[in-house]
C-alpha cells in the first residue's frame, strides 16, 4: 500500500474526519489490524483564510506547493488536499510534483454519475460556489451544477465562524436545509457538500435531497489510489 500524503489543517476539524475515514476504509478493505500509512502536513488555517479573503491566491498556491514537496520528500506516494476551496490553486500545488494528486471533485463527480444524476446543487464556501474552478471541473464530467441564488454570504459565514471552530448549531442546520429546498425547487437532484466541514451539519437523515459528502468520497478515493 502506498503512503498517502495529506495537506490538512483547513480546517483541522475536517482533517480529523479524513484521518478517521482513511483508517476505517483501510481496515474495511484489508481487514485485520491494518491501518493507513499517512503523512499529514497540517497547516495553520488563519493566515490561509486571510489570503483567501484578500485574493492572494498565488501566495497560497506557493505555500501549498511547499507543503506538497515536503510530503513527497518525506515519502508520500499519493497526495490529497483536505479542503475543497484550496483546490482553486491545484495547478500551483502540483507544479513540479510527480506523484499522483487526487482532486476532490473527481470522486464526487464519479459517484453522482454512477447514481444517474446530472443536475446537482453545490454548497460550499463562497469561493467554491462562485469561482469557476470547481463547477467547471464538474461541467467537464457532464454535470450541471446549481448554487444558491441568495444566502451565500450566510452559508459561507456558518462554515468559517462555526464549523471550522467545531460549533454545530441547529439553527445553522435549518439554514442549510432551507438552501437545499430552494435548490431542489430549481431542479437539483442531489447535493454536493462541497466544503469538507458541511458533513458535520448535514447528512441524508436531515437533507430533503441525497447528499454527497466530499470528505468521505475523497478519503475513500485516496485509499483506492494507495491500493492501486
Amino acid at each position: 500500500m502506498k503512503t498517502i500524503g495529506l495537506i490538512g489543517g483547513m480546517s483541522w476539524e475536517s482533517t480529523a474526519h479524513y484521518y478517521r475515514i482513511l483508517n476505517q476504509e483501510t481496515a474495511r478493505r484489508l481487514s485485520g489490524l491494518h491501518s493507513a500509512p499517512v503523512l499529514i502536513h497540517s497547516l495553520d488555517f488563519a493566515p490561509i483564510a486571510q489570503m483567501q479573503s484578500e485574493g492572494r491566491w498565488d501566495e497560497a498556491g506557493a505555500l501549498l506547493n511547499r507543503a506538497a514537496r515536503r510530503l513527497v520528500a518525506a515519502g508520500a506516494e499519493v497526495l490529497g488536499l483536505a479542503t475543497n476551496t484550496m483546490h482553486v490553486v491545484g495547478d500551483a500545488l502540483t507544479e513540479g510534483i510527480e506523484v499522483p494528486f487526487i482532486h476532490i471533485a473527481d470522486p464526487t463527480a464519479e459517484a453522482l454519475l454512477a447514481d444517474g444524476f446530472d443536475t446537482v446543487g453545490l454548497l460550499g464556501t463562497r469561493f467554491t460556489m462562485e469561482m469557476g474552478f470547481y463547477r467547471d471541473r464538474l461541467t467537464a464530467r457532464g454535470l450541471h451544477s446549481l448554487i444558491p441564488e441568495v444566502d451565500r454570504t450566510n452559508l459561507n459565514g456558518i462554515i468559517y465562524d462555526e464549523l471550522c471552530r467545531g460549533i454545530v448549531r441547529d439553527d445553522s442546520r435549518r439554514v442549510y436545509v432551507g438552501a437545499i429546498d430552494k435548490l431542489a425547487a430549481r431542479g437539483a437532484q442531489a447535493i454536493i457538500l462541497g466544503c469538507t466541514e458541511i458533513g458535520m451539519l448535514i447528512d441524508d437523515a436531515v437533507s430533503p435531497l441525497p447528499v454527497y459528502d466530499t470528505t468521505d468520497l475523497h478519503a475513500r478515493a485516496l485509499i483506492e489510489a494507495a491500493l492501486r
